[in-house]
């Protein structure tokens, strides 16, 4: 950052402390913390995604991930059910529903709400962008008011689908989810409601009545800060009591007195996909070359600071005995530019290689708001040019990218529902299929046999026999690779110490605002 620009957020920042800051130093008096945060404020609607995984301070799902490490798979537990599922007869399960439990608007929850959110968030008139996350259910039924019956299309244990955030039956709207009224007036059983709603502010305040017990921290205060290096500063001013932060930021404040810096694992892979409208990337032979052309621990090291880990394909380690260390790219120029020659791209005189009047060169759009995928998508071209390939990295808006899929190449993130491996691999690896999102697999590419693969492990119990096929999933991915996956982020976040100890921290999703990292289970925070 050069002193301009850093003393013209300082500046900004000291602007805002008379709002902000004075919020921050009476957390410790009053309870409260504030985060800044970077996504825009509102969207509080389970249909929407907000609180998919079970993570959220106003909703709760059936079940809530558990653990005390992010090394692992969490578990996944009760939490608006009673038990845990209960197999009844094949692909047919059982889920005992807590009672007791009200939603903030006063009204007792029960199973009518819970099939009315799970018919919703598969209707075709409330078009939700999540739909297909839930493809495996084919319905849910109620078992009285205080049970649900879960119908599968897949002999799989239904949990990793029994997170999504409950809302009231009589909230449920047949409409498009975007205008429903739950995105800026939620109603959940979670710890939290929504007391106030500003176009840069949101304050969520603790429920007396929740039916776990009353959270240590009363309040909430989320104030959004587009900005990274404003959130950054705004830590470092005691404005707030913390943020999530990009790599390239974390590290200056690392050693600073008062605030701590975290480093989350997380199955949230960043990658290339490549058009099928271009004749370089439709080409399998250079979508090989490119995969062996670029040095992933160069840019784990460089670009995430080492906050990350190498990704060839969208599983990774931690998914234990279905991982298959053999199907990950090595770094290998040489073999590079072998494949490519073989294939006829041969260079040019400008050094850019071409075939049949056709040149190696495409454009990477990249969300122009976001600098890690700008510094990933610059680093991407960088590592292209030395095999002869012109790649033409270009900032841009989502309304944009949305038409351009086809044609150009676009810097992506993924790994939304990471607690079913199936969820994790399906849309992104298989062949286009209804409903799904333009953005799974964008360049419809596939390898000989892998829809099958994983058709067959989609309706498959979990098992010895399921991780031996997710092994030949990835093998067989990597022989015709349709993307190129570069990285599996590990989400960064700074927080002042203002007294608290925070719940550890959890194997994390795509998602990394700051209802994730050190906050995402509040209830559990304590005083230190």
């Amino acid at each position: 950052m050069t002193t301009t620009r850093f003393a013209t957020v300082v500046l900004a920042a000291v602007l805002a402390a008379a709002g902000l800051a004075a919020c921050s130093s009476q957390s410790s008096e009053n309870n409260q913390i504030v985060l800044a945060e970077g996504q825009e404020l509102g969207d509080f609607n389970p249909m929407m995604g907000y609180g998919q995984l079970g993570v959220s301070p106003i909703y709760e799902g059936l079940l809530r991930p558990q653990s005390d490490t992010d090394d692992a798979l969490p578990a996944l537990v009760p939490s608006l059910a009673a038990t845990t599922p209960q197999r009844i007869a094949p692909r047919q399960w059982r889920v005992a529903l807590r009672e007791g439990v009200t939603f903030s608007d006063g009204t007792s929850f029960d199973a009518a709400d819970v099939v009315a959110t799970y018919r919703a968030v598969r209707d075709p008139a409330v078009a939700s962008e999540i739909s297909t996350d839930f493809a495996p259910i084919v319905r849910i039924d109620a078992d009285g008011p205080a049970a649900v019956g879960v119908t599968m299309n897949t002999d799989a244990d239904p949990s990793p689908y029994l997170l999504l955030g409950i809302a009231p039956s009589e909230r449920v709207e047949s409409a498009p989810a975007a205008q429903w009224r739950l995105n800026t007036a939620p109603v959940g059983t979670g710890p939290y409601a929504l007391e106030s709603l500003g176009p840069d502010q949101a304050v969520l305040a603790v429920r007396d009545d929740y039916w776990a017990g009353r959270p240590e921290i009363s309040r909430v205060v989320y104030t959004y800060t587009p900005d990274d290096n404003t959130r950054a500063q705004r830590v470092v001013a005691d404005e707030v009591d913390g943020a999530n932060l990009p790599p390239a930021l974390i590290g200056s404040l690392a050693n600073r007195d008062g605030i701590e810096v975290s480093s989350v694992k997380s199955a949230d892979w960043r990658g290339v996909s490549l058009p099928s409208g271009n004749a370089f990337t439709a080409d399998v032979v250079a979508r090989q070359a490119m995969n062996l052309g670029v040095d992933r621990d160069a840019i784990v090291a460089d670009v995430l600071r080492g906050h990350g880990a190498p990704a060839s394909t969208p599983i990774a380690e931690v998914y234990g005995a279905a991982y298959e260390p053999a199907a990950q790219f090595a770094f290998d120029r040489a073999r590079a530019t072998m494949l490519l020659d073989g294939a006829g791209w041969r260079p040019g005189p400008d050094g850019i290689r071409t075939k049949n009047g056709s040149r190696a060169e495409f454009t990477l759009l990249y969300n122009a708001s976001d600098s890690l995928r700008r510094d990933l998508a610059v680093a991407f071209a960088t590592a292209m040019k030395p095999i002869g390939v012109q790649v033409n990295p270009r900032g841009s808006s989502w309304d944009e990218i949305d038409t351009r899929l086809t044609a150009d190449a676009v810097l992506l993130g993924g790994g939304a529902t990471p607690y079913s491996i199936d969820s994790q691999v399906y849309d992104t690896l298989h062949t286009r299929v209804p409903d799904s999102s333009p953005y799974s697999n964008p360049g419809n590419f596939t390898a000989p046999g892998l829809d099958g693969l994983l058709d067959e492990s989609r309706v498959a119990a979990p098992g010895p026999a399921n991780d031996k096929r997710y092994r030949q999933i990835q093998r067989t991915y990597v022989a015709a690779p349709s993307a190129v996956f570069l990285a599996f982020l590990h989400h960064t976040y700074a927080m002042r110490d203002t007294g608290w100890s925070s719940s550890s921290p959890i194997l994390e999703p795509h998602s990394h605002g700051v209802a994730w990292g050190p906050w995402w289970n509040l209830p559990g925070w304590r005083r230190s």
